[in-house]
């Protein structure tokens, strides 16, 4: 079997994690390569001393992999994303962070869990991408043109708020007078989103929302769309730019560009672990506390 390792370092709660899964791997025969600037950091921290085969980029990952593993928060598996891209390789994130709606596999079970790894014994879901395009072009979102969780347009440097001019399959929407507008996908609907107002979807749910950020329109709301629509936006501003991200990427994109938002012909594969569902997490981490039935 072999495992791609993608990682974040956090010196308080990730040593214990990095230990544990190389001695668990390493123990059970594993094949591990490790992203190269993650290896380089481990062996920086003296956290591991074994030579490792590395891989830098996504064209490195094919069908010879079981997984790629994140070990990190949710904002590690985006980035993580970032290598899988359209590889199909599986993503299972092992939660070094807090929240942990991504990364599901918690620190205090993980050689249980991990073996269902080595067991084969778990599923995936697969996970819609939001693609963009911007005219003019920007160099910025020309490899790494798509979100795992959410597009977002927002001010930059300026307190007054801007205005998105919104196009569903053409058809005017609405302006929205505000500090922006978040295109989340259904993964991304816990994230941004959700902080600003909006509602969440499960994971297999065919649709995106459209939430605005701080709306001066009292009637703006969160809308619900079919995933399959195309989003054109078009956003002006008393400054000569504004921000677009892409996830954690971001750039800045000058008033009048056009973008086009729409989902890509491939999905990120997550492993699903048994036992460890989203409504679990949804349960414990954001609405009703732990789980107290017996």
């Amino acid at each position: 079997m072999k495992i791609a390792i993608y990682g974040q370092y956090y010196q308080n709660s990730t040593e214990p994690i990095i230990k544990d899964i190389f001695k668990f791997f390493n123990s059970n025969n594993v094949e591990m390569v490790i992203e190269e600037n993650f290896l380089k950091m481990l062996y920086e921290k003296q956290l591991v001393k074994k030579e490792y085969k590395t891989f830098p980029s996504n064209s490195a990952l094919d069908n010879s992999f079981e997984m790629l593993i994140s070990i990190g928060g949710d904002g590690t598996i985006l980035r993580a994303a970032a290598f899988v891209r359209n590889s199909g390789v599986p993503l299972l994130g092992i939660n070094a962070g807090r929240l942990g709606f991504l990364a599901k596999v918690q620190k205090e079970n993980i050689d249980i869990l991990l073996q269902y790894v080595i067991d084969q014994n778990y599923t995936t879901s697969e996970r819609t991408l939001l693609g963009l395009t911007a005219d003019p072009k920007n160099d910025a979102f020309e490899e790494l043109n798509f979100a795992m969780n959410e597009v977002t347009v927002s001010r930059k440097d300026t307190t007054s708020m801007i205005t998105v001019e919104t196009y569903l399959n053409n058809e005017y929407l609405n302006s929205y007078w505000a500090d922006g507008l978040i295109i989340s996908t259904p993964t991304g609907s816990t994230g941004y989103s959700l902080s600003c107002g909006g509602p969440i979807l499960t994971p297999d749910v065919k649709s995106l929302v459209i939430t605005p950020i701080a709306p001066h329109n009292l009637t703006a709301r969160p809308l619900v769309i079919p995933d399959d629509t195309e989003i054109t936006l078009r956003v002006t501003g008393r400054e000569d730019q504004y921000l677009v991200s892409l996830d954690s990427r971001i750039s800045s994109v000058k008033n009048e560009s056009v973008l086009k938002i729409k989902k890509t012909d491939y999905k990120i594969k997550m492993v699903e672990i048994p036992g460890e569902t989203f409504l679990k997490t949804l349960r414990n981490k954001l609405l009703w506390g732990e789980d107290k039935r017996n």
